[in-house]
Order: structure tokens, then C-alpha cells, then sequence
């Protein structure tokens, strides 16, 4: 049976601390939540940019405006402005800054998960989550291009929602999928299963490719021979599967998921061959 869980901000389980910033999380359930406390004066292209080395904010924000106001500025020229009781959705690719002299406080339900962190700097181990969608070519003809656009915005802006739900950390798009990084690979067998789902409700099937290796960041993107290898992996998945290396496999013991052998596999680009498994939830 389960039972209710209960959390107070005023314990964090992770605390983010930068010039003018102060963010407190917790994590309950596949949920990431965080309040923040920002003091006026703050701008990120002023305050955090150089220390994440991004051009601008790559993550997608959502929240609640407790008090105080932000002023946000898309790449592409866009602007809102938010103040209290407002409840905001900022996607990748912003510029924002505190208005006025009253400190911004917010609740926020995504973006908090590695925000302020350095993009650039030593390598670590991440689980690597690559997707791609089937046969695009002859869905943007049968769709055509203004109708492609509209699927693919919705597809994408599911798949983050789910990376949200399960700590995911989008990196890139990759023209008709997308790249993300997870802190656990049971997280994200169960996001991709979430990815399926949502793909074929808009009449699309995807392949999600997973391994877990060492990755280095670099200015909005990461490198190294574990993406080299998820991309790889989601080529050899068949349409509606998630594949996944044995090294993957290996690090899942989760009630919930099962593993099917698909054998060794010659990928293209990699000297040795890869034993890879088919990963699904229960639930699928």
C-alpha cells in the first residue's frame, strides 16, 4: 500500500547558492521541487552566464511568482514579464533578470535539477537518453510542414515534461529527436516508456537509444564515447523500442522493468561488438 511522504523546504535535500541566489530543493517522488530567492540586481546573463558557459539559460522553467518580479527575454526577441500569484512556463534559451528593488521569490516545479551548475568543466558518469522518430521524412509528406511543426513542438515540449518528472537534463535537440542526461538509468528506462507513450497519442513512433558512460560538458552540448555510443544504439532499436547497453542492464535491479537479450551487435563506428537488451516497464 502506499503511504503519503511529507517534506519541508526548510530541510533541503540540495542547495544552490550564487551571487544574489539562493535555491533550495527537495525530491519526492520522481519530482524535483525547489523554492528560490533571488535578490534584486540579479541577471543571468550578468550573474550566472559565465560560470555555466552557455550563451544563455538552457533549461525549461516552470513555476509560481511568490512575490517580487522577472523580466525574461527569449533568444528569438520574445518577452514576458512575471510578478506574484503568475505561473510561468519559460522554455530553453532565455536571458532574465530581477525588476525593481523587492527580492523575487518562486516556487518552481522544473528547471531546478543542475540549474546555476558549470556546463563546462570535468567529465562525470550520466546515463545517456537519445530518441528519434520513426520514418520522419514521410510524416512531414503526409503532414505537411506547417502541420510537422505543430506535432513536433508538442512532441517535444512531452518529452519534456517527462524529463522533468524524472530528473532528466535536456541537452540538445538532434533535428527529429532529442539528446538528455539522466543521474540514473532505472530514471530513464521509465522516461522513455513516458516518451513512447506520449509519441504514438500524436501518431508518431519513436526508438530511444540508453548506455551509461563518462561524459565531458561543453557549451551547450556534451561530448565523449558514451553519447557517441547511445546514438549509435538508437539506430539499431527498432521503431517503438527502447535499447539499451548491457552496461545499462547491468545497472538496473528495478521491480518494475524487465530486460529482453537482443543479442551482439556490430554498430557502426564501434571496434568491438555490444550485447544490447530491449528495456520496457511493466506497465508497457
Amino acid at each position: 500500500m502506499a503511504h503519503p511522504r511529507l517534506k519541508s523546504i526548510r530541510s533541503p535535500d540540495d542547495i544552490f547558492r550564487a551571487d544574489k541566489i539562493l535555491e533550495r530543493s527537495v525530491e519526492i517522488g520522481e519530482q524535483t521541487i525547489g523554492r528560490a530567492t533571488i535578490q534584486p540586481g540579479w541577471r543571468w546573463s550578468v550573474d550566472l552566464k559565465s560560470t555555466v558557459g552557455t550563451p544563455s539559460c538552457t533549461f525549461r522553467h516552470l513555476g509560481l511568482v511568490l512575490s517580487g518580479r522577472m523580466h525574461v527575454r527569449m533568444d528569438d526577441g520574445g518577452e514576458i514579464e512575471v510578478g506574484p500569484d503568475d505561473v510561468f512556463e519559460i522554455p530553453p534559451g532565455h536571458d532574465a533578470w530581477v525588476v525593481g528593488d523587492e527580492a523575487l521569490e518562486t516556487v518552481e516545479f522544473a528547471g531546478i535539477f543542475g540549474f546555476g551548475r558549470p556546463a563546462a568543466g570535468e567529465s562525470f558518469v550520466a546515463t545517456v537518453l537519445v530518441t528519434d522518430v520513426v520514418d520522419s521524412t514521410a510524416t512531414i509528406e503526409r503532414l505537411g510542414e506547417r502541420a510537422w511543426r505543430s506535432t513536433q513542438a508538442t512532441h517535444y515540449e512531452h518529452i519534456r515534461r517527462v524529463l522533468d518528472r524524472h530528473r532528466g537534463v535536456e541537452v540538445a535537440s538532434t533535428g527529429d529527436g532529442m539528446l538528455a542526461t539522466f543521474d540514473g538509468a532505472a530514471r530513464a528506462i521509465r522516461a522513455a516508456a513516458e516518451i513512447h507513450d506520449g509519441a504514438e497519442r500524436l501518431g508518431l513512433r519513436v526508438r530511444v537509444g540508453l548506455h551509461t558512460g563518462e561524459v565531458e560538458p561543453v557549451p551547450g552540448n556534451i561530448r565523449g564515447f558514451a553519447v557517441h555510443l547511445a546514438s549509435r544504439i538508437v539506430a539499431a532499436a527498432a521503431p517503438g523500442e527502447t535499447l539499451v547497453s548491457a552496461t545499462v542492464r547491468e545497472m538496473v535491479s528495478a521491480d518494475d522493468i524487465a530486460f529482453e537479450d537482443r543479442g551482439e551487435h556490430q554498430l557502426k563506428g564501434i571496434a568491438t561488438p555490444r550485447r544490447l537488451f530491449v528495456a520496457r516497464t511493466r506497465e508497457e
